[in-house]
């Protein structure tokens, strides 16, 4: 048999698993400092947690906003059901809302298309127009006393 000629102190039986080049030209292993592998993770989770938590809460205000107005078009339209009508509302139209005494009329004449003697007799509040789903929605601001 023949026999190595590199000294046994000298070789490695498993050069893979050593924590060091084992060869004159292998790179420099040094072992990886923890902290610093930790702490940048946890930076970079906090900065992504931290975008998606405040993208979350601009969506709630958004939906908060949105649920405010929508309470806001239903008691309007609860209002103007309760008005005197007499035709038919049409979605998408425009009408004209006026007071006379404590009774609200709804009316297809502006304010502006009236001659002088309406003007007297009826208070106008605003102009609203019938959505599709039967709410209406505020062309001017008004307050209705809701």
């Amino acid at each position: 048999m023949i026999e190595n000629p590199i000294d046994k102190d000298k070789v490695a039986e498993n050069p893979g698993l050593m924590e060091y080049a084992h060869t004159l030209g292998g790179v420099a292993i040094r072992p990886d400092d923890q902290g610093k592998l930790k702490s940048r993770a946890l930076s970079a989770m906090h900065e992504q947690t931290s975008r998606q938590l405040s993208q979350i809460q601009k969506q709630a205000e958004l939906l908060a906003v949105q649920a405010q107005q929508l309470k806001r078009r239903v008691e309007l339209s609860e209002k103007i059901y309760q008005a005197d009508l007499s035709f038919e509302p049409f979605v998408g139209h425009i009408y004209h809302l006026y007071k006379k005494e404590e009774r609200y009329k709804l009316m297809l004449i502006g304010p502006h298309e009236w001659g002088r003697s309406r003007k007297d007799v009826l208070e106008y509040v605003g102009s609203m127009k019938l959505l599709s789903d039967h709410t209406w929605e505020l062309m001017d601001e008004i307050d209705l006393e809701l």
